[in-house]
């Protein structure tokens, strides 16, 4: 239509460029600039089709010589040769989203949809029976001239959200293991505790396996044994997945920090476990929602103290109907389970209906097994990483990979041609990892 002098019409993508043919027969631009003393390639530049195969090899040269850069970089660059693509932006931007040397520089980790919540986390249960645990610190504490470091061991129940915090000496398994026990002399037993994989945790645990085999000895198998208590650890490097007690010692320490700051110089051990339990009660003591919170009609705000101690901010009387009887010992447990029910009750209306939406993560991504991975470490810098393949994926009880097995290989020779270091496997979680090239 051009070659025949006419012109295009008004809904062809080229109208707007005024696009000619030249004398070469060339599709150019006609834009604006036929007056300026700039070269003609980039007066009048040649449009290429977006599909054309020319134009991903032009793309790909252009991204290449000017060192991995941002899309507007690479279109100045196509431009300033001599060429025009219509709808460079989003096909720039989808190479750029595929080259594997963007993606190692500058890739986003893999994400996965948020995991349905847990059955520990929904269906009641007495207080600290499904728990998360965590140590935070160090604290500073004096004992004459001397000065000592210790840690806040931190428990938190998964149903009603109430925390426990113990005094630690130190981060070894000893001082674990004593801080352990004195939180289920006093919460009672404990079915299931889930941490990071800290070194003092593993510790413990490798400790009570091995110990299970002198029963007649050794009172912390009796310990486990009565109790029942499982350990349940996290993938190594996952710490996002610790979300449930990171928060609650966020909101520790801000208490903490607010109280120690009222203290003048350091304190003794004494005093610091003081403050520790001072803590406690504040954060047990918080509103597990914020709805009618300025109603001064609207109940109490629902608070785990409610559970633990049976007793409101604020007498009220408790619900249902009751005699003057009731009030007497043998009728007393009605108060008790009474003031139980309230809470579960409130519990289910008023906590689970704000925590069932997800606030992120809510796309599915894939993982297969022979994906090529960079795995994101904090302290190492990202041209430093190092390259992986995915040999296993463990899928959750909703089908999503969260975690995987990695296989890292060592490009280091030794004389007679054979790797120095073997491989090595280990599971990362997939927020750790760099998708580099799809296995398709």
């Amino acid at each position: 239509m051009l070659r025949k002098g006419k012109k295009l019409p008004c809904s062809n993508k080229l109208y707007h460029l005024e696009a000619f043919v030249d004398t070469d027969g060339l599709l150019k631009v006609g834009g604006r600039l036929w007056n300026t003393s700039i070269p003609v390639s980039i007066k009048h530049p040649t449009i290429i089709s977006k599909e054309h195969y020319l134009s991903k090899l032009l793309i790909a040269d252009c991204h290449n010589k000017t060192g991995h850069q941002g899309k507007g970089i690479t279109i100045n660059n196509i431009r300033s040769r001599g060429f025009w693509i219509p709808g460079v932006n989003r096909t720039v931007a989808s190479f750029i989203s595929q080259c594997v040397r963007c993606r190692k520089l500058r890739g986003q980790p893999v994400e996965q949809k948020m995991a349905n919540l847990p059955s520990v986390r929904l269906d009641p249960s007495p207080p600290f029976t499904y728990c998360g645990m965590d140590c935070f610190g160090p604290f500073i504490t004096r004992q004459g001239r001397k000065s000592n470091k210790r840690y806040g061991l931190l428990f938190t129940c998964f149903c009603c959200r109430a925390v426990h915090i113990e005094m630690l000496d130190d981060m070894s398994t000893d001082a674990f293991i004593n801080g352990l026990r004195c939180f289920i002399a006093i919460r009672g037993s404990v079915r299931q505790i889930k941490c990071d994989q800290e070194t003092n945790f593993v510790g413990a645990k490798n400790e009570f396996e091995r110990n299970l085999k002198e029963i007649d000895t050794n009172r912390l198998v009796n310990l486990l044994q009565e109790n029942q208590c499982d350990f349940v650890f996290n993938a190594p490097h996952a710490s996002h997945a610790g979300g449930v007690w990171e928060r609650q010692i966020r909101t520790v320490r801000s208490v903490l920090d607010a109280t120690l700051s009222l203290s003048s110089g350091r304190l003794d051990d004494s005093s610091l476990r003081t403050f520790f339990y001072e803590a406690m009660a504040i954060v047990n003591g918080r509103p597990l929602t914020v709805d009618n919170l300025n109603d001064p009609m609207s109940p109490e705000p629902l608070t785990p103290n409610h559970l633990l101690t049976l007793k409101p901010t604020q007498a009220s009387p408790p619900p249902g109907k009751f005699i003057k009887g009731d009030i007497y010992a043998r009728k007393r447990w009605r108060h008790v389970q009474c003031l139980a029910e309230q809470f579960w009750c409130r519990w289910r209306k008023e906590y689970l209906c704000n925590i069932s939406t997800r606030q992120r993560w809510l796309t599915p991504r894939r993982n297969l097994v022979g994906d090529i991975v960079l795995e994101k470490a904090d302290d190492v810098q990202r041209n430093e990483c190092r390259l992986a393949r995915v040999i296993e994926t463990v899928a959750d009880k909703d089908g999503l990979v969260r975690r995987v097995k990695i296989h890292f290989g060592d490009r280091k020779l030794g004389k007679d041609g054979k790797r120095l270091n073997k491989p090595s496997v280990v599971e990362r979680p997939v927020q750790k990892l760099v998708l580099l090239i799809e296995a398709d």
